[in-house]
């Protein structure tokens, strides 16, 4: 655990993790999250500058919570941000789907994760090694 000074206020708190501000700023952060996802309910078709005027935020805090997934836009609003990857625009997260898929099926096929599983062999007839023995009395 660190003492470090809040990047929002300036005062001293114990740092943990996450973010690093103190939490009486977390706390307004979250109120101002609050406020701006009641506005966009509202006013569905509001856009970054609109948003961040109407609530006192601004438009990189909105995008921050956008990109976090904490805040969506409906299919018919005309925000929307670029994945981080190609740029094209999406509604939320950071990558669009295309990108995610690509990336996933990268990870995976590094760790031999997309491999089919080999079908089990037939037994040999002239194999000795694997075939059923009795013992004579």
């Amino acid at each position: 655990m660190d003492v470090m000074n809040c990047k929002s206020c300036g005062s001293l708190f114990n740092y943990i993790g996450g973010e690093k501000i103190c939490p009486r700023c977390k706390e307004k952060l979250e109120d101002k999250f609050q406020e701006v996802k009641e506005y966009v309910q509202e006013h569905g078709k509001a856009g970054f500058e609109e948003i961040a005027k109407e609530c006192d935020v601004t438009t990189k805090q909105i995008k921050k919570w956008v990109r976090e997934e904490r805040l969506v836009f409906s299919e018919d609003s005309a925000i929307t941000i670029e994945c981080e990857k190609c740029g094209a625009p999406i509604r939320s997260g950071r990558f669009c789907q295309a990108c995610a898929t690509g990336m996933t099926d990268s990870l995976n096929n590094a760790f031999g994760l997309n491999k089919k599983p080999e079908a089990p062999k037939k037994p040999d007839r002239h194999d000795t090694k694997n075939r059923m023995r009795f013992l004579e009395n």
